[in-house]
């Protein structure tokens, strides 16, 4: 046989092979580990390594054409994602009525559930996760990729044994930037979203920035930036900036760190700070015997109070399967008017 028709014989072979490539044949599936409004996700084990993951199940049928197009970007994104505190897409299957995304398996839980665990917690510890985050985002924007849904539920840990090996997920909203004025979708969770989503303004990566100021907040104080239940009026509050350091929460904690959040919840995105600045914060920065000094027992009995009322919402939005949106919705957009 000549060489051409042995390699022509070779690309044949290769074709087939892929077509044969579905997820049944590689991997096993296992018990469920959650679910949204489209998708489970459950374990699955490599039949062959034995390795174990977690995959996510997209049901076809269930998606619009909106959120098609969101999953091909958030597939397209992961590949190209490699950094040890964003978790990685391992795999991924295109069938007949489902995709399949095979990623590395967090059974760490929820950061948040972690922090509450504690018996104490200091100044320094809420840096160091700060730190870690930030510098995971920071690597998002340098490849020109905006999250776009910064929350509590996304930090993850890899294991129960260990608080830094935290990783971001979920970049189901996830876009790809070419200027701080390129995006126009309103999306992300309420609480959460920049003041220029919430204006009809053009936005960036900046927006990711506002939304870790606020989990900044929390991880320092105890409870969110911005609380109201109506809505509405949680969004004007959002647009106008209005939130202050109570001192009851805020006082034991350094003025460093009061500027660091100052730079973040900035309402003009011009004026407020690049993930890479924000790490080079004197906050960020400071020396570690000091922040250690700077207690947060007290806010860590508030931050267990709003991790529990946090951990109830999630529970209803899981059975209202209206967790995962491709905008925020039209109670959302509603209440943009006013």
């Amino acid at each position: 046989m000549s060489d051409t028709a042995t390699m022509l014989g070779d690309s044949i072979s290769n074709i087939i092979q892929r077509d044969r490539r579905t997820f049944s044949r590689i991997y096993s599936i296992g018990k469920p580990l959650g679910s949204g409004a489209y998708s489970v996700v459950r374990e699955c084990t490599n039949k062959k390594t034995k390795a174990v993951f977690a995959v996510k199940v997209v049901t076809k049928s269930k998606l619009s054409a909106d959120d098609d197009a969101a999953l091909q970007d958030e597939i397209e994104i992961l590949k190209t994602l490699e950094h040890e505190n964003i978790i990685y897409l391992k795999d991924d299957f295109t069938e007949r009525s489902h995709y399949y995304l095979v990623t590395e398996i967090m059974r760490g839980g929820e950061l948040f559930d972690r922090i509450v665990a504690k018996t104490f917690y200091n100044e320094k510890e809420a840096r160091d996760l700060c730190k870690i985050v930030f510098e995971a985002v920071a690597y998002c924007h340098s490849l020109n990729i905006a999250h776009r849904d910064l929350k509590p539920e996304n930090l993850l840990l890899m294991t129960k044994e260990n608080d830094r090996d935290v990783k971001l997920a979920d970049f189901g909203f996830a876009k790809r930037v070419t200027s701080e004025e390129c995006l126009i979708t309103q999306c992300g969770t309420p609480g959460y979203v920049a003041p220029e989503v919430l204006s009809h303004h053009q936005y960036g990566t900046k927006a990711d920035v506002w939304s870790l100021g606020v989990i900044a907040y929390i991880l320092i104080g105890g409870y969110p930036p911005f609380m109201e239940q109506n809505q509405k009026v949680l969004f004007k509050k959002i647009k106008r900036g209005d939130y202050e350091f109570h001192t009851e929460y805020w006082g034991q904690t350094s003025i460093e760190v009061q500027d660091f959040i100052r730079s973040l919840l900035t309402v003009d995105p011009r004026q407020r700070l690049t993930c890479k600045q924000a790490l080079e914060h004197t906050w960020v920065m400071q020396d570690d015997d000091l922040l250690k000094t700077s207690d947060l027992g007290s806010n860590l009995e508030k931050l267990k109070r709003f991790n529990a009322i946090r951990k109830l919402r999630q529970a209803i939005l899981t059975l209202m399967a209206t967790n995962k949106m491709t905008s925020l919705g039209y109670k959302f957009r509603q209440n943009l008017k006013g």
